[in-house]
């Protein structure tokens, strides 16, 4: 009777280390860095229309 109770405590813990670990990825995924709202490339606007 141990041994199946330690399977399955075994089995509950890793489940739950694998979710644990998928929230974290996600909420390292869904993270948006830092960046600078300045654009690469710039037009001049010299008032002519095409």
């Amino acid at each position: 009777m141990s041994r199946l109770l330690a399977a399955v405590l075994t089995m509950a813990a890793a489940a739950a280390l694998a979710v644990g670990a998928a929230l974290g990825i996600v909420a390292l995924l869904d993270a948006t860095p830092e960046q600078p709202n300045t654009p690469l490339i710039t037009y001049e606007n010299t008032g002519q229309e095409r």
